[in-house]
């Protein structure tokens, strides 16, 4: 996919909902699976999508959760979001519970990224660079190429078939 093709794919999973990230069980390229909704009044459906960065040679993973608010999260109830709405007042952390982050600000390439053109360089293939800023973690991923599927909900990340 070219950089105009990466850069639309990013745009459409902006502010949907980042449900699960990690390698893939192959463990070469690194899978992002979405949640994406739109307004109830277009009565377009929900669907579940995974966005697989192939040939992934860096994938790194930061918290975007800042070091005051880890502080007042660490309670193991704001692990399960029903605890944290029985808790109520008596809790004020981040809701890991959830089990979801939004993409915002959103996917974006990094331009002239030095380390994609050296992967380029020593493999013979195209390599970019995307930062992954959620409000829950900020990713980096270096990779070749970007697939985006439709996947079946009820589906866990392992047990998805590859394309």
């Amino acid at each position: 996919m070219d950089e105009a093709g990466l850069r639309r794919a990013f745009d459409e999973v902006f502010d949907q909902a980042l449900v699960y990230h990690g390698y893939a069980e192959h463990l070469r390229d690194y899978d992002l699976y979405v949640y994406a909704t739109a307004d109830p009044r277009t009565g377009i459906a929900p669907e579940h999508l995974r966005l697989r960065f192939t040939h992934c040679v860096r994938a790194s993973a930061t918290t975007a959760v800042p070091p005051e608010v880890w502080s007042r999260s660490l309670d193991d109830r704001l692990l399960d979001h029903e605890a944290t709405l029985a808790a109520g007042d008596d809790l004020d952390g981040y809701v890991w519970g959830v089990k979801w982050a939004a993409f915002y600000p959103g996917i974006s390439l990094v331009e002239g990224s030095a380390e994609a053109e050296e992967w380029s360089r020593r493999i013979g293939i195209p390599f970019h660079e995307a930062r992954v800023e959620t409000n829950g973690h900020d990713l980096t991923l270096v990779f070749s190429d970007l697939f985006v599927s439709v996947v079946p909900p009820g589906l866990s990340a392992f047990t998805v078939s590859p394309d």
